[in-house]
């Protein structure tokens, strides 16, 4: 019954990881729109803004805005940008000639009744230095101009929130000196961040790895080896009630990748925010399992005596510990479970992220990993890392499944490296953990050249990592022992694969 339910809930954490993939997000893009006006006075790119505000000398926070199309360029650094002092318009809209006092100050009007270069050329007559408007509505929006039409600005113009403004609006009515300074600080082209969250993605599989070699009590191995010789039936039952493992074959990876596409569906269509509740929830009470198991498998290793005791926990768990349990118990039984998998996971991938927008009105994988049916609330499957040298913040984010899948086939060629007495260069395991780190590289790379844009890393991994594999067997001459890998006992595993292995196969 627990070995049945452990593997209910291995494939459900498998489907649950290929959901996710690895992008860069953040709060909002330094770059709103690419887009330009048609008019050669409206070249501006729509850059983000940083508004910091002083409410009668005392700093009170800061908001973003917008800069417009046309107008002078706000400046990237702080130290370039001035202070000056917020006047509302009057009329408020700024159509007109305003009877407020503009000279030397930031003309503060709301959004409609005239373009925004009209408004712009009234506040610049005036001797505004700057225009800032209120938008209607709790967003950002870009400030365009008429098509075709030339005009000469040089103040600068802007648009913050309906809500900001409001707050900025009733600040100078009620008599206090408001003051602004507005900047746009460039994006980081690399944030360190990036760097952490690779050596956590490259250590987990490398940890994962060598687990069984640092948990297992040596002692384990002769008992093994005299079962194995024996074919004791009863000795395979033990190992089995105490070593469970999934062994994928091809009918499993093929029907797995199927399932994962329906279940992508069923979330994008049906995803709400409890739904997504449920998940966290679940997944940090398996985390704490989680942490239990590999607490365990230390302790035990100290003590070896206390592996007389049948401890068993579900194999459940969140982060870091859940992909390091599912690596332990999931295998790859060969090169060519490994390449139908992988290519299925590839294609996958690029359907669900490139072309899915062809059928459906947005990319289905990343909104559902970004939770956008569900209120905001992404799902729980994600490593995450704050951009902590980004002023614009957000987060770099890997997917379960960018380490799962890949890190099956690193763990496949570690048991072969193994059980063939392969040194490290002269094996697969160094090349492939080279190559995983090399594929993570590319898909960071992508994603800053497409400007944070969701990446498929699967596209970039699967080539570095299967690609490494296939090109270092045919020079090696191994394909068909890797093809073919799994008839024999796998003396690392503690678990033979022909017919006395009784784990079960997905």
């Amino acid at each position: 019954m627990a070995s049945s339910s452990s593997s209910v809930l291995l494939r459900l954490l498998l489907l649950l990881s290929l959901i996710s993939l690895s992008f860069a997000t953040a709060t909002k893009d330094y770059l709103l729109s690419e887009d330009k006006g048609k008019s050669p006075s409206c070249q501006n790119p729509n850059l983000m803004l940083k508004v910091k505000i002083w409410v009668n000398g005392k700093e009170g926070g800061t908001v973003e805005g917008v800069g417009a199309q046309f107008g002078a360029l706000f400046p990237s650094q702080v130290e370039k940008a001035v202070k000056w002092p917020v006047v509302v318009s009057k009329p408020l809209n700024a159509c007109n000639k305003s009877s407020s006092q503009l000279s030397g100050a930031i003309a503060l009007s709301t959004r409609g009744d005239c373009d925004f270069t009209v408004k712009a050329q009234v506040a610049q007559a005036g001797g505004a230095k700057a225009l800032l408007v209120i938008n209607n509505e709790t967003a950002l929006s870009m400030m365009g101009c008429p098509d075709n039409h030339t005009f000469d600005l040089s103040i600068f113009a802007a648009m913050i929130e309906k809500t900001d403004g409001e707050y900025l609006k009733k600040s100078v009515e009620d008599g206090n000196k408001v003051e602004l300074l507005l900047y746009s600080p460039k994006r980081p082209l690399v944030d360190y961040s990036v760097i952490f969250l690779w050596l956590m993605c490259v250590g987990t599989i490398v940890t994962a790895s060598y687990w069984k070699t640092i948990t297992v009590v040596e002692q384990n191995d002769e008992p093994y080896n005299e079962l194995a010789e024996k074919d004791s039936k009863a000795g395979t039952a033990k190992e089995d009630s105490e070593d469970e493992t999934l062994v994928l074959n091809v009918g499993g990876a093929v029907c797995f990748v199927i399932t994962a596409s329906t279940m992508l569906l069923l979330l994008y269509f049906f995803m709400s925010s409890w739904f997504v509740w449920v998940l966290i929830v679940l997944f940090c009470l398996g985390g704490i399992q989680g942490l239990h198991n590999v607490i365990l498998s230390l302790i035990l290793r100290k003590w070896k005596s206390g592996g007389q005791k049948g401890i068993h926990v579900p194999i459940f768990e969140e982060g870091i510990c859940l992909i390091i349990t599912i690596l332990q118990v999931a295998q790859l039984p060969n090169i060519k479970v490994a390449t139908v998998l992988l290519c299925c996971a590839f294609l996958y991938d690029i359907f669900w992220v490139f072309l899915s927008p062809l059928i459906f009105k947005d990319s289905v994988m990343i909104a559902v990993a970004r939770g956008d049916n569900a209120g905001g609330e992404a799902l729980p499957m994600l490593l995450r890392v704050p951009r902590f040298f980004d002023p614009w913040g957000g987060q770099n984010m890997v997917g379960f499944g960018d380490i799962v899948f890949p890190g099956l086939l690193v763990l496949f060629t570690f048991r072969f490296d193994k059980d063939n007495k392969n040194c490290l260069l002269n094996g697969y395991f160094l090349w492939l953990v080279i190559g995983y780190g090399m594929g993570l590289c590319f898909t960071y790379l992508g994603l800053y050249i497409m400007n944070g844009n969701g990446q498929p890393a699967l596209l970039y991994l699967v080539p570095c990592t299967l690609g490494i594999t296939y090109i270092l067997a045919l020079l090696r001459g191994e394909v068909k022992q890797l093809w073919s890998y799994g008839t024999e006992l796998f003396p690392t595993l503690g678990v033979p694969t022909q017919e006395g292995n009784r784990s079960p196969r997905v």
